[in-house]
């Protein structure tokens, strides 16, 4: 018999070892994930318990009633005490329990939020927001508490101290509740990680919520939230909004503090993030905002500009001046899409508001040499690393797989695809490595972008403009095939325009049959792909995007509450 020389032995028995070491560090990453789905088991078990004890303790408390009641109704009714805190606190914590079972929203109950209530009605502090539950997304720290942006390597670190955000609003009397669902990494419109899985949007269960605050939208959606807060880089606040038929706000960059708030591509500027508030209706961002732009804000912070709420601007009925477009020719809009922002202007037109045609140029290079290549910039090193270690790669698929690719193989790549599929080459040459020298390029370029913007917004003299918002609400899995369908919001991240969504229609028969035409500007496998992905959406909402220039949130918000107004006018003579 013969017998294997030593080396060789030795190289099985390094193998084995390694094989070994990675079959206990996925055990070790396994365990940690089954640790975190029983605490969120564990929270809503102890939600339940809660509201038991308080029906047993109150069985006459009209919970629907409570519900039913829009947040400034609710806080005036809280501030003259006519409304005792704990009812509506019990009230919001069955309904977000149904609404988790529903749609899987919910990642941690913050049960230190009964000790909150308790403190509450104590002390007798009243702040704008006093009494209010507000829900929180993953990726906004809250002290004890993790923000996992759906990593493993990020559970177990619960947060120091609560981002500027959560410590205003709890200043101002309102009551965190519970963290909500986000996808790995954020860098997604959908709504699914590895440790809390898929999170369902509460009208259709077969359709995504949006992400990346898609928790927030579906549990807001639901009911089970009268505010919460996310973050929006790329439309992450907005399709939420416009996918479970809510409101938003995606502020100017700074407006409100960022600070204890975790990015998906920390350092990079090309892009600008944002925190912002979703609702059901407008009034209660304006309400929101009001709270949060105030002393604590600009102390706690002090990189955010001391600009409280304007309430001049925010409630002037002067007639607007709007721009309008239907289209940004890169992404084709739905048939709903397009007549959604054809009605809103007609509804506007006949309310005596001046609509001007606004022609968009560019936004192909906009999305791939600003967006793409200012997120990716490192070649996508940095996002790469975020994933080391991870037992799933979320459905950024492409992203990675690029971010992995040396740069001739992008270059080639890029090359054999362009005439064939210029988006895919383009999206490749866009994810190579840049030069300190090439990202201050860069920036200029940006810059001079948005300058140019502004000076065609200023020639036509705009006060806002009307924007189309993709939907209907994508189904399940769509999003991730999807990441170029971003143009029509991640427009106005790279100019860091305050923008917000508010739901205008519903997606009718007539809509359905038109979208069997459907074609797209480019014609490849990402409009058809599209073309399916909005099929078999007849009743499902459809939003616009309301915009307003860097640091004009109440123009903005004012735009969106002459919108709303005027639908709800609309639906009642209908």
């Amino acid at each position: 018999m013969r017998v294997p020389p030593p080396a060789l032995l030795c190289c099985s028995a390094a193998g084995l070892l390694l094989l070994l070491l990675r079959w206990r560090r996925r055990s070790g990453l396994w365990r940690k994930v089954k640790e975190a789905r029983q605490r969120q088991e564990r929270s809503l078990v102890q939600m339940e318990m809660a509201v038991r004890r308080f029906r047993e303790q109150h069985p006459s408390v009209n919970m629907i009633s409570i519900l039913s009641l829009p947040l400034p109704e609710l806080c005036k009714k809280l501030q003259d005490g006519s409304l005792p805190p704990d009812h509506v606190f019990y009230a919001y914590v069955g309904k977000a329990l149904q609404i988790a079972t529903e749609t899987n929203c919910i990642t941690e109950y913050l049960q230190e939020s009964e000790t909150q209530l308790r403190k509450a009605k104590l002390t007798g502090k009243l702040g704008l927001l006093y009494g209010v539950p507000v829900s929180i997304k993953d990726s906004i720290d809250c002290q004890g508490h993790d923000s996992t942006l759906g990593f493993i390597k990020n559970l177990n670190k619960p947060a120091a101290e609560d981002s500027v955000v959560v410590q205003v609003l709890r200043r101002q009397g309102a009551i965190p509740f519970v963290k909500t669902n986000v996808p790995q990494s954020l860098i997604s419109y959908d709504c699914k990680n590895l440790i809390f899985g898929q999170t369902f949007n509460p009208l259709l269960y077969t359709r995504s919520p949006g992400g990346s605050s898609g928790g927030e939208g579906a549990l807001i959606g639901g009911g089970g939230s009268i505010l919460g807060f996310g973050t929006d880089v790329g439309g992450s606040l907005r399709f939420p909004a416009a996918f479970c038929g809510i409101c938003a706000l995606k502020p100017t960059g700074n407006r409100l503090s960022k600070k204890g708030i975790i990015s998906g591509v920390l350092g990079q500027k090309a892009v600008v993030a944002a925190v912002g508030p979703m609702a059901k209706d407008v009034e209660s961002l304006a309400l929101c905002m009001r709270a949060l732009l105030c002393e604590d804000m600009f102390n706690l912070d002090s990189t955010v500009p001391p600009l409280p709420f304007n309430e001049e601007v925010f409630s002037s009925t002067q007639p607007l001046r709007i721009g309008y477009y239907e289209t940004d020719f890169f992404t084709m809009p739905s048939p709903a899409m397009r007549r959604a922002v054809r009605e809103t202007k007609q509804l506007l037109e006949d309310a005596g508001h001046t609509l001007v045609p606004f022609e968009l140029m560019n936004v192909d290079y906009v999305i791939f040499n600003f967006c793409v290549r200012g997120m990716f910039a490192d070649g996508g090193a940095s996002f790469l690393k975020k994933f080391k270690g991870e037992l799933e790669k979320s459905s950024m698929g492409l992203f990675l797989w690029l971010a992995k690719s040396p740069h001739w193989l992008k270059t080639l790549l890029s090359w054999i695809a362009k005439p064939f599929v210029p988006r895919f080459s383009h999206i490749v040459r866009s994810m190579r490595t840049n030069t300190v020298d090439e990202v201050w390029s860069l920036h200029h370029e940006i810059e001079e972008f948005c300058h140019q913007f502004t000076a065609q917004w200023k020639k036509l003299n705009l006060d806002v403009m009307l924007c189309p918002m993709l939907g209907p609400a994508l189904g399940i899995g769509y999003p991730g095939k999807l990441s170029v369908a971003v143009s029509y919001t991640m427009l106005y991240n790279a100019l860091d325009f305050p923008a917000g969504v508010v739901p205008v229609t519903m997606v009718t028969d007539e809509d359905e049959e038109e979208l069997k035409s459907y074609k797209g500007y480019f014609q490849d496998w990402w409009d058809r792909t599209l073309a399916k992905a909005f099929h078999g959406s007849v009743g499902l909402p459809v939003a616009v995007q309301c915009v307003a220039l860097p640091w004009q949130e109440e123009l903005c918000l004012r735009f969106m509450k002459e919108v709303e107004t005027l639908i709800l006018k609309k639906n009642r003579i209908v």
